[in-house]
């Protein structure tokens, strides 16, 4: 079976989580495969990694397959501009170094990156909506699809073993209000010649009916703003630029200009009007001009809509800004959801905004957000046209690909398979089914620093999360006797201990203790005296506090 050519599918992010996302196609046998990878993302840190900054695939098993001699990457597809399917190519196109593939707006948004990292590379081809592309023994095509940033694609993959239409994330807006819909006649058309599988979105499996048209969001958008009095503000998802243009043409039907705040919300204008998606009618005032503006001509259209700190919306909550100050009569418009996970920042936000006087309306209170992701209704539709014989869920999180593998077979699919990063998919030839775990992981960027996962670093910032540190100093002189009591410093301790003294006093008596108590020979083993004087504090923090800290013990001899 080893020497059988085959046709596999491998995701190594975004199954089992939302985000990250990387999948990889493979044909031919075990030792000397041809690959393309769709998809190269990020996911952002959350408490369970403090101080990480973005969270990447690791694909070190793809490198070594390339290494090894036998594989071979073809090339790398992107579907879209969200950082989640491009946000880590910057950081690992040098170690992949293939051809990159992609529409001009995700192509421009990927040039930028590169810029930033200082990349010249000539291998970013930009591709037209509805592309084929030949690489290898895979013969693709881009479909054009709708979601919630510009130039959405499906990818339909042709091979000698069957077709597989990869989704990308979509969703279906019969009235969008930038690009084109949905391309449903080349979707039908695929249903009907026959899929092999279909590798889909899963992220609003749980939710029934659909998800909504931007064009109504659009509407509700323009008889909110034209309601309000003082200024407004906005605030959105930098990427979805039909809510972008759809926040301008409502403040231009309520005679308001528009000033952008914040350098994503710049970034993807910018873009926008590079690759020639901006309505050429859009103009924008500078934030200097905007404040000799009467308060109910001007709306501020910012980023900051997750409750990000250094986001332009927070530092008008802190009165921070530099030009803008905000307060009663004014009202700031959340046209966005929360992603889980970011309740608390978002909520506390808000807080703010209203401790100012602000009025706050979100998605909760009026139709002004639509998600970019597909509901049952939707997903049914597109099982629908396209007739896919085995279905493998992806973007989602367990609950979601599980959820997905059985509403898939209840419209039809013969087989479905809700994987894991890591599992290795024979798609054909044969029966469907997970035939390997490859190794699958993390890569973390915690500042400068790029590395794997499972390092102390995270594990001991969880510990100072909970308990603090302690550094004892203690020194010693000729025949190991004591030249000085020990010096502490604590971090994250409570002042005051239970019985009410003073914690860093009682670590300072319990360590002189120790030492005092040690033998003459004990006090020559560093590592002795280390353990020593670590286990009288612990039991010390643990009668009076209930808790551990992580201990440092510095010895210094003379």
């Amino acid at each position: 079976m080893a020497s059988q050519n085959e046709f596999v599918f491998l995701p190594l992010g975004g199954s089992g989580e939302i985000g990250m996302n990387m999948n990889l196609y493979g044909i031919g046998p075990a030792a000397a495969r041809k690959w393309i990878m769709i998809d190269c993302g990020v996911m952002f840190s959350d408490s369970r990694t403090p101080g990480i900054d973005l969270i990447c695939p690791d694909p070190d098993y793809i490198l070594d397959d390339i290494k090894s001699g036998g594989g071979e990457l073809l090339g790398l597809i992107l579907t879209h501009g969200h950082e989640d399917h491009i946000g880590a190519v910057a950081k690992l196109w040098p170690m992949l170094d293939c051809s990159i593939y992609a529409t001009a707006f995700t192509a421009a948004l990927v040039e930028r990156k590169f810029e930033e990292h200082d990349i010249l590379s000539t291998r970013l081809k930009v591709v037209g909506l509805g592309a084929e592309i030949d690489l290898g023994p895979f013969a693709l095509e881009f479909v054009t699809l709708t979601h919630s940033i510009p130039e959405p694609n499906g990818i339909i993959l042709r091979t000698e073993f069957g077709t597989v239409l990869h989704t990308g994330d979509w969703k279906l807006d019969p009235m969008p209000t930038l690009g084109p819909v949905t391309d449903q006649s080349t979707l039908e058309a695929l249903g009907e010649s026959g899929v092999l599988a279909m590798v889909c979105d899963s992220t609003n499996v749980l939710s029934p009916g659909e998800s909504g048209s931007e064009s109504v969001v659009r509407k509700h958008l323009t008889e909110l703003i034209s309601k309000q009095k003082g200024r407004v503000a906005v605030t959105t998802f930098a990427s979805n630029v039909s809510r972008l243009v759809s926040i301008c043409k409502a403040a231009e039907m309520s005679d308001r200009s528009v000033c952008l705040l914040g350098r994503s919300m710049l970034r993807m204008i910018d873009v926008a009007r590079e690759v020639g998606i901006l309505p050429p009618s859009l103009n924008f005032v500078d934030p200097q001009e905007a404040g000799f503006l009467p308060n109910d001509k001007i709306l501020y259209l910012c980023t900051g809509s997750q409750g990000e700190p250094r986001a332009a919306l927070a530092r008008m909550a802190r009165d921070e800004h530099p030009e803008i100050s905000l307060g009663k009569s004014d009202t700031v418009i959340f046209s966005s959801k929360i992603i889980p996970g970011n309740e608390r920042e978002i909520f506390d936000l808000q807080n703010a905004l209203v401790d100012r006087g602000v009025q706050i309306i979100t998605e909760k209170d009026e139709y002004i957000h639509v998600s970019g992701h597909p509901c049952r209704d939707e997903l049914a539709k597109m099982h629908g046209w396209v007739k896919p014989k085995l279905v493998v869920p992806v973007h989602g999180e367990a609950r979601h690909l599980e959820e997905h593998a059985v509403f898939a077979r209840e419209l039809g699919a013969t087989h479905s398979i809700a994987p894991r990063n890591g599992d290795l998919i024979r798609l054909a030839p044969g029966d469907a089914a997970v035939i390997d775990e490859v190794p699958s992981g993390r890569l973390l960027l915690d500042g400068k620093i790029f590395g794997a996962e499972g390092g102390s670093a995270i594990r001991e910032r969880r510990k100072l999360a909970y308990g603090g540190f302690v550094t004892v100093a203690v020194a010693f002189g000729p025949k190991n006797i004591p030249s000085a009591p020990p010096e502490v410093a604590i971090a994250g301790l409570p002042p005051e201990a239970s019985n009410g003294e003073e914690f860093k006093t009682l670590i300072e008596d319990v360590s002189e203790d120790a030492v005092d108590a040690m033998s003459k020979a004990c006090r020559s083993d560093d590592e002795e005296v280390r353990r020593i004087i670590k286990r009288a504090i612990r039991d010390l923090l643990t009668q009076y506090w209930g808790k551990r800290s992580i201990i440092n013990v510095l010895i210094i001899r003379s």
